[in-house]
């Protein structure tokens, strides 16, 4: 790759000019994955937090729900879910975290009050009322660990690109560049050295006839 390069001071001002880019380039980039990484960690703990909060509210729910057919009926259960249904709405939001689209999806309160779950109050036991609660709990967690989950992939794949980016940078680009300034320069003093050979022996000859 070397042979292919001109030995000319111009080419050697430029490769040091792209030399000092790429190293910046390095320093800039292992700055962002340090606070991708600090990042990535603040959101494993809310990853870990969120998940122990799903396991205790999904347990919750399903012991609720089966003590509630048991007494109420399975029939009945199913018909005021039937009567509950609703359809909800999530929003999607980004936000950028150093020049990385992290996705957030931010929900309505979906808990509600017995008069909006679309049955008689009076048909709804106290016991039909915390299970319609708790898997309403449920659904806006899920929806919440889904938000968290989903920004933990984004920024690993991130970390992990930037890394790339950083090993090609330090350990092939930068090295390569370096090696060609330093052939440049072996090449430039090496002509130097040779001028200044030839400068003499010219020097030398004037000399010589001057004297003769």
């Amino acid at each position: 790759m070397q042979n292919n390069i001109s030995a000319t001071r111009m080419n050697l001002l430029v490769l040091k000019n792209q030399a000092s880019l790429a190293r910046q380039g390095v320093d800039l980039l292992k700055r962002k994955r340090d606070a991708l990484v600090m990042e990535f960690f603040n959101v494993v703990k809310l990853t870990l937090q969120s998940r122990e909060d799903l396991s205790k509210e999904t347990s919750h729910a399903y012991e609720s729900l089966v003590l509630t057919e048991a007494i109420e009926g399975t029939h009945a259960a199913q018909s005021i879910a039937m009567a509950s249904n609703r359809s909800i709405q999530v929003e999607n939001t980004l936000r950028n975290v150093w020049g990385v689209k992290v996705p957030e999806f931010q929900a309505e309160d979906w808990t509600r009050n017995p008069l909006e779950r679309g049955c008689s109050p009076s048909s709804l036991s106290a016991r039909m009322q915390d299970t319609a609660l708790s898997f309403e709990k449920l659904t806006s967690l899920l929806v919440k660990i889904a938000s968290i989950e989903t920004r933990l992939r984004r920024l690993g794949a991130e970390i992990k690109k930037t890394t790339r980016r950083v090993n090609a940078l330090e350990q092939i680009i930068v090295p390569t560049m370096n090696a060609q300034i330093r052939f440049i320069r072996g090449v430039i003093e090496q002509r130097e050295r040779e001028d200044t050979f030839r400068l003499k022996k010219i020097k030398l000859k004037l000399e010589r006839k001057k004297k003769a």
